[in-house]
């Protein structure tokens, strides 16, 4: 009997954290960049040209990359698989606003299976500056929302947000 109480209080306890726990996140850096909101937006929607500038891309040079449509447009699919640092999955270019924004969905199949939505949005500044905001947003599906209560999302990536936004701004910057 006292086992029967034992697992009511356990699945008493997870049904409670499913609830307390965080459903949705949304984690975003941002940079400003002196070049014109139009050159940015021209390099950013060419998903290949990720390769130059994405902290991922540097923790495994020798990932396999696949490629599925024509870059630049809706539609286009990057696959990756790569060491345990970047994992196993692909990106979608799902929507494009002209000089505003870049959509993507990306599907992670390793380390574990998730999916995202990625995105740049663009802000013109003084028509020489452009500020870029990258991030990635989603939910949390139960049981992994109960995990999230001791996984912090926002620190896990923003160093690699960090990074990549200031070689991006490197790499526009200076060529």
């Amino acid at each position: 009997m006292t086992f029967v109480y034992i697992l009511l209080v356990i699945l008493a306890i997870i049904l409670v954290l499913s609830f307390v726990a965080p459903k949705a996140y949304d984690v975003s850096r941002s940079i400003i960049i002196e070049k014109p909101v139009g050159v940015v937006f021209n390099y950013l929607k060419f998903t290949r040209n990720q390769d130059d500038w994405s902290p991922w891309k540097k923790k495994d040079p020798d990932m396999h990359q696949e490629f599925e449509g024509t870059d630049g447009t809706v539609g286009f699919i990057s696959k990756w698989k790569g060491n345990k640092d970047v994992g196993e999955g692909e990106q979608e270019l799902k929507h494009l606003v002209e000089n505003e924004s870049i959509l993507s969905e990306l599907r992670f199949f390793k380390p574990w299976k998730s999916q995202s939505d990625g995105y740049f949005r663009l802000v013109d500044i003084d028509g020489r500056s452009t500020k870029v905001v990258w991030g990635f947003s989603g939910r949390n599906k139960f049981p992994i929302n109960i995990f999230m209560l001791f996984f912090n999302m926002e620190k896990a990536v923003s160093k690699d947000f960090n990074e990549g936004l200031a070689s991006l701004k490197q790499k526009l910057e200076h060529n």
